[in-house]
């Protein structure tokens, strides 16, 4: 059987390429990138070389970058090593966890939040985060790309928000990196989070661009490392798969495979939109087309479970999800489509589909196969739906 893979805001499979400059670093150029002799001057070149790739593609100083796990230490990076006691904290509602439960802890730490929510696009308006600020506040946090929607946010003009009122600003660029181009000094912002695994690099490793004077607190203390902002020997061959990952991406911004990907993403979308009762969740204001990434669309199709869709296309050799992978189990509806103003039954009604930037035309063709037969079959399971849809 045919197997189709359309969930990579969840993770993406390493690049040949990535595996190959990897390889070393596990076994031949093994040292640590901290020792003075030659198997430590070779690691330390190796790390030295993927974060001059990272400045690049932030748009820094190569001082400005930290390597670590991913994305959800650098989002808890940002909320944990700014705020402090009395702080107030601005962010949105349709964050990643990492960012929204950091945010539920730091009340112990008498760290007052707000939420912004969206507007029924997906779109944050920036208006609504200059309204949530207080002369107590310390830090905004917005994500770049919405993890469910692909919706992208306004982050030139949050940033300049932050800059009026002399406010950190912190983006979660995880679902971003790799998909749209990117500029941290553009963006005004002190921090930003990357993962590799999203962007076909390896899991357990990430970056975070942080500005220069920054006054930002560890998370992790023991060692020099990271210029003392992140301690613990450095993962050398995740480090070599990020730059790699990240060279990669350089080059799909700039030789056409976003718009071809883009493209096999409209091509799906529409495809199913010709089945009765479903619709697009996001991405357009009115009449009026609101950014996304090029992989993504979340989908809605009435009178169905989205976790009964999912399992049925997975037995059919399609994988996609019912919303964040870090959800995965959960039997709550998406939160961020529920911020968005779907209802409890049409927030589980909903899939996201997320291509891979190698994904074909005869993936999309297998797909726009699947699914019409998975959901008619599933409907006719349904009394209501029948009723219903006809």
């Amino acid at each position: 059987m045919l197997r189709v893979y359309m969930d990579a805001n969840a993770t993406t499979p390493l690049l040949p390429e990535v595996m190959e400059a990897m390889r070393p670093y596990w076994m031949e150029q093994f040292g640590n990138a901290s020792s003075i002799h030659i198997h430590g001057q070779q690691a330390h070149r190796a790390v030295d070389r993927a974060r001059e790739i990272l400045a690049e593609f932030f748009n820094c100083h190569e001082a400005e970058v930290i390597f670590n796990s991913g994305g959800t230490e650098g989002d808890n990076t940002a909320v944990f090593g700014l705020l402090r006691e009395g702080d107030h904290f601005v962010t949105t509602s349709i964050e990643h966890s990492a960012v929204l439960q950091a945010a539920e802890r730091m009340v112990q730490r008498r760290v007052e939040s707000t939420f912004v929510g969206p507007q029924p696009s997906g779109q944050i308006d920036p208006e609504a985060v200059r309204r949530a600020i207080r002369p107590e506040t310390r830090l905004i946090s917005v994500m770049l790309a919405n993890n469910e929607t692909g919706v992208l946010q306004p982050m030139e003009e949050i940033g300049k928000i932050a800059a009026e009122a002399g406010v950190f600003f912190h983006i979660d660029a995880v679902q971003g990196a790799g998909k749209v181009k990117f500029d941290v000094r553009r963006y005004g912002c002190h921090l930003l989070s990357i993962s590799a695994h999203k962007m076909h690099g390896p899991k357990g490793v990430g970056a975070m661009f942080v500005r220069r004077g920054t006054p930002i607190e560890p998370l992790l203390v023991g060692g020099s490392h990271e210029r003392r902002r992140r301690a613990g020997t450095e993962n050398v061959p995740g480090i070599v798969g990020l730059g790699k990952a990240v060279e990669q991406a350089m080059e799909s911004l700039e030789d056409g495979t976003i718009e071809r990907v883009a493209g096999l993403r409209d091509r799906l979308e529409a495809g199913i939109l010709e089945l009765p009762g479903t619709r697009v969740n996001g991405g357009w204001d009115g009449d009026k087309r609101v950014p996304r990434t090029a992989n993504t669309t979340n989908i809605s199709f009435e009178q169905l479970e989205g976790e009964a869709l999912v399992i049925a296309l997975d037995l059919k050799g399609v994988a996609v999800s019912g919303g964040s992978a870090c959800h995965s189990g959960s039997t709550e509806p998406s939160h961020v489509l529920m911020a968005m103003g779907l209802d409890k039954n049409a927030a589980r009604a909903s899939l996201r589909f997320s291509l891979m930037k190698t994904a074909t035309g005869a993936d999309v063709d297998y797909a726009l196969k699947v699914v019409p037969e998975a959901v008619e079959r599933l409907r006719a399971l349904s009394p209501v739906a029948a009723g219903t849809l006809g």
